[in-house]
């Protein structure tokens, strides 16, 4: 499954999670970290059972014991561990006082669960699923001035220091006896050493670590201006510069204060892959050869084995129904607005037996036809206009009529 695909159904689960609001304490949460031993947080589980038999209230009683009991039973499915741990969320979602809707979601996340954790409220705890979903690129981060340089990386909202430099640039001030012109030389000699040291360490270092996405350079005054418009970096690296930052500092403070001032462009270079993958979508639209848009063209281009990349748009409502009357059953894909049909046969109205979503029906599809799949947002212009035309589409391996 995708990268993003695998994103787009944690979304959902968060979504759907985080829509539910307990009357009382009843919601469980339970986080199994990786490589945990199962069977000791099944334990953890049974002693808090016995710990919730003294809730004063009846009703809240028997919902946490319930829902707990569910988590067990739940959990005892399991050999081991799951690779990256297990999140389990269970609970009374009934609106109604005094009626009760015991229901269990479990999912094992794409990357590793890191916190263990037993916890029962009124909402579910969905942090670090949450965290989970954030950008995960890593970025370079260069500071600079005439006394001191840092290099490091941004993973996540860590910061991995990786090269510190000291400078012995002097200052404009030139020490007594030595003719003004005769400093500004051997000062601008310094300084061009300096711009070229840590040039050479920039180069290496985003050389060896070129799962870098991005570099943001700061750092107070102008030399990291100069730094950027000189010849010390190389050309590769020099594009993946996304922006320059003034800052008050260098160092430690200087880092995380660039990162700060740069949150705004690391953010529009998130989206950066997916605005390459519309507007090549949209070029190509305009050529009129080797795309096609709209849910029933994508199908049948998918189904002559003409699809390279199917293309769905995380902001459609389409969904697959199946259906049933007297003539049988049947699927159809229609807007979850439109999903209550009468039968193209006899006219009645169709009973809904099952759904899923647009997405999940294309990541069946494309593994029958050897396809990829590509899920986009909508919260771009590019995404926007996707959207309107429908937000199905895909790249062709070659042109059909």
């Amino acid at each position: 499954m995708a990268e993003e695909s695998k994103k787009y159904h944690l979304k959902k689960l968060i979504k759907t999670l985080s829509a539910f609001k307990g009357r009382h304490t009843e919601l469980v949460t339970v986080y199994i970290p990786a490589g945990y031993p199962i069977q000791e947080l099944i334990n953890q589980l049974r002693n808090e059972q016995s710990t919730a038999e003294n809730i004063k209230s009846k009703s809240v009683r028997k919902n946490v014991t319930t829902a707990l009991d569910k988590i067990i039973r739940h959990l005892q499915l399991y050999k081991k561990t799951p690779e990256h741990g297990l999140a389990v969320f269970c609970g009374n979602i009934s609106e109604k006082e005094g009626e009760s809707d015991i229901e269990l979601w479990a999912i094992e996340p794409p990357d590793p669960i890191k916190v263990k954790m037993y916890w029962c409220d009124q909402k579910f705890d969905l942090e670090p699923l949450i965290d989970m979903i954030k950008e995960k690129e890593i970025y370079g981060i260069v500071v600079l001035d005439r006394n001191e340089a840092d290099i490091a990386l941004l993973i996540g909202k860590k910061i991995n220091p990786l090269v510190h430099f000291d400078s012995i640039v002097p200052g404009k001030t030139r020490a007594g006896g030595q003719s003004s012109a005769r400093f500004a030389r051997i000062r601008e000699g310094l300084m061009n050493d300096w711009l070229k040291k840590i040039g050479e360490a920039v180069n290496k270092t985003f050389t060896e670590h070129a799962e870098v996405v991005g570099i943001l350079l700061g750092g107070p005054g102008p030399v990291k201006d100069e730094f950027f418009k000189g010849d010390f970096i190389n050309n590769d690296i020099k594009k993946k510069i996304i922006g320059i930052v003034d800052t008050s500092y260098t160092g430690e403070h200087g880092l995380h204060e660039t990162i700060e001032r740069g949150e705004d462009i690391i953010k529009e270079a998130g989206v950066i892959k997916e605005k390459k993958i519309l507007q090549r979508f949209l070029e190509e639209l305009q050529k009129g050869t080797m795309v096609v848009y709209g849910l029933n063209e994508t199908i049948k281009a998918l189904e002559m084995g003409a699809v390279d990349t199917v293309l769905v748009s995380e902001g459609s409502t389409l969904k697959e129904y199946e259906y049933e009357c007297s003539c049988g059953t049947q699927k159809k894909i229609v807007p979850e607005e439109k999903k209550n049909q009468l039968c193209a046969t006899c006219g009645q109205p169709l009973r809904i037996l099952g759904e899923r979503d647009i997405i999940d029906f294309f990541e069946e599809a494309v593994k029958n036809y050897g396809s990829k799949l590509e899920v986009v947002s909508a919260d771009t212009r590019e995404g926007e206009q996707f959207l309107a035309l429908g937000g199905v589409g895909a790249f062709l391996r070659f042109q059909i009529q």
